[in-house]
């Protein structure tokens, strides 16, 4: 148990001496010291806990739940305030109904059930430990870098940076806390915690349009952080438990925990940025770059799924698993159709998040064990490749003045190593034999062995669309402009170092897929559904594909540098003037070389698909409401 609590502990020693630290040597030493301890601290827990199953820890003494609750009533006061401050008053009604509830409980009925276990580790929390301590950690570290330019670039205002890394590292802090925690008493205030942390990182800038974003993503947040209130309420009067490990075991006996399984998947769907929520997250765009690849890869918005997956046993073919398995299922499809048409590069990457969390939504919602082990691995490999993504676009801003994706010709030229790292992300994210379409093929399977027609549909559509938008990028990137600067110089070393690491480890988890599933995601599913049947790919498979891509490494190193290239004058639509820049074109005027991509804002537009989404989705989840509360009264 005590590294559990070194892993939640630590962190947040860390923000608060971040937080009044000033000078930039001395930031510098810390993070990169306490992101080497932190690192280190999960990788320690994945190897302290390998060979077991889990375990079950309690806490003995009432007094932290007394603290997180005053902790929680002063956050749900700071929310107030600010809600009244800004005119943004329906965040203020909601702390002022949910927090009340929530004492009422703790006072009156929490402290009577005795809880067995406050905190527990099993092989998915070791896997959502590694993603936090090793991928969040990374991300701190960039940061630093990432922050010198942004201040830099915003030499008018004030340093905020200490506040900024005390948020970063409060968040590290809180996620440890939701993955560890069984007691949802525990887990709410962690979850609470995150909802903070990304109103105040995504208001950062302090700008009128950070400042209404930062508030539709805590309103979100809160309406989800409602139904976590209801949930608790009603397990802890109904079933006198507030245990998440119990609710589990209450629902795979047979009884009916379907009420609480939708208020938890309520608010997962909300903090996992699902339809009709997501725009939360888009909104979380204006935030400095190392805030959006901390929400989107290894934090808040994996809380959410993580929550989810964990519910998975006791959903599938009950009101509560059909509305997780729809929502998600049409927020995959139709976020990936939007991020056909955009052309920011991290709108792109918010879309595709988007889609791909709801995918893993999707296959929680089925809740067979073969689902919910594409789930884990999709986890998994979007963590990884979707982090390296996030940062190096925010360095490619940074360096290139934009985060478009037209404005990224010749990137091989300007900036070679952050090219060739987006690509590898970019395959990562969709080209076999990498992780994460191998993964989706498990979550096809997964879909067409439920007998739900529209999931396959959902699934095939929209795997189909994800082509357009990373190929498109990839073509981008890969296309070679003549008198290119290279200015990959200016980038930060913390920063390469970063893209590089997460580089290599894109590569390194897809080549240990076999090894991922054998030896952790598979066990922990016996543990759950005590049989697993057939995955969708077998063991033999799953080694093949790691050759294939280790074969692909193998030739990469072999053939690098041993060609003798020839360079020419490029073809254009004309006669090439000389400079591989212009031509002549058919009237005789001079034409400059142009290459643009098509974005069909006229079939897949973020509006239009925002609206069926959205009505969709809130049809689907008033509906199940209804059926719920309609049996229960």
């Amino acid at each position: 148990m005590s590294t559990l609590f070194f892993l939640i502990l630590f962190p947040l020693v860390v923000a608060l001496a971040l937080l009044v630290l000033k000078t930039d040597m001395a930031r510098g030493v810390l993070v990169k010291a306490a992101a080497a301890v932190i690192a280190a601290g999960s990788v320690y827990l994945a190897w302290q806990y390998f060979g077991s199953n889990g375990d079950y820890f309690k806490f003995e003494g009432e007094y932290v739940t007394y603290i997180m609750m005053g902790l929680e009533i002063a956050i749900a006061g700071f929310i107030f305030v600010l809600g009244i401050k800004y005119k943004k008053y329906l965040a203020s009604v909601l702390v002022a109904i949910q927090a009340p509830i929530m004492v009422w409980f703790e006072l009156n009925v929490g402290h009577t059930i005795e809880v067995q276990s406050d905190l527990f580790i099993d092989k998915f929390s070791i896997i959502m430990a590694l993603i936090i301590g090793v991928i969040g950690s990374l991300i701190c570290v960039y940061a630093l870098g990432y922050m010198k330019d942004f201040q830099h670039h915003h030499h008018d205002q004030k340093d905020r940076r200490p506040l900024f890394f005390f948020l970063l590292f409060l968040f590290l802090s809180a996620m440890f806390g939701i993955v560890f925690s069984n007691n949802l008493v525990w887990l709410y205030f962690f979850w609470e915690i995150t909802t903070l942390c990304s109103f105040l990182l995504i208001g950062f800038t302090k700008t009128q349009e950070a400042t209404n974003n930062a508030f539709r993503a805590i309103v979100m947040n809160l309406l989800g952080g409602f139904g976590f209130v209801l949930a608790i309420v009603y397990m802890g009067v109904t079933y006198q438990t507030i245990e998440l490990n119990q609710l589990l075991a209450i629902g795979m006996m047979g009884y009916s925990v379907v009420i609480p399984a939708a208020l938890l998947a309520f608010a997962g769907i909300t903090k996992a940025a699902q339809m009709p929520f997501s725009s939360w997250l888009l909104g979380a765009m204006v935030a400095p770059t190392p805030v959006s690849a901390l929400l989107h890869s290894s934090t808040m918005v994996k809380a959410g799924v993580y929550l989810i997956v964990k519910l998975a046993p006791v959903l599938g073919i009950n009101p509560a698993g059909i509305m997780v398995m729809m929502v998600g299922g049409i927020t995959f499809l139709l976020a990936s159709f939007i991020a056909i048409s955009q052309s920011n590069a991290k709108r792109v990457l918010a879309y595709s998040t988007v889609a791909n969390l709801g995918l893993i939504v999707a296959c929680a919602g089925i809740g067979t064990a073969a689902a919910v082990w594409a789930a884990i691995m999709l986890i998994i490999f979007h963590a990884v490749a979707k982090s390296l993504l996030f940062l190096c676009v925010g360095t490619a801003e940074h360096n290139i003045g934009s985060r478009d994706i037209e404005d990224m010709d010749g990137l091989f030229s300007r900036m070679p190593r952050v090219a060739i790292y987006m690509v590898v992300g970019i395959c990562g994210m969709f080209l076999a034999p990498f992780g994460m379409l191998i993964s989706k093929w498990a979550a096809m399977k997964a879909f067409v062995d439920s007998g739900n027609i529209l999931l396959v549909m959902f699934i095939v559509f929209g795997s189909a669309a994800t082509l357009f938008f990373w190929t498109k990028w990839l073509g981008k990137i890969m296309a070679i402009m003549a008198r290119q600067e290279n200015i990959e110089s200016k980038v930060h070393t913390e920063e390469i170092f970063v893209l590089t690491t997460l580089a290599a480890l894109t590569v390194l988890v897809c080549l240990m897929f076999p090894v991922l599933s054998a030896f952790v995601i598979v066990p922990y599913l016996t543990a759950v559904y005590a049989t697993v049947s057939a995955l969708a790919i077998s063991s033999g498979n799953m080694y093949i594909m790691a050759a294939m891509l280790a074969l692909i490494i193998l030739l990469i190193i072999i053939g690098y540098g041993k060609t003798n290239k020839k360079i020419v004058p490029i073809y254009m639509a004309g006669v090439n003037t000389g400079d591989d820049l212009s031509y002549n074109g058919s009237i005789g005027q001079t034409v400059s070389v142009s290459l643009r991509n098509w974005y069909m804002e006229s079939y897949f537009g973020e509006k239009k698909m925002n609206v069926i989404g959205n009505i969709s989705t809130v049809a689907i989840m008033v509906g199940v409401f209804s059926l719920i509360l309609g049996g229960v009264l």
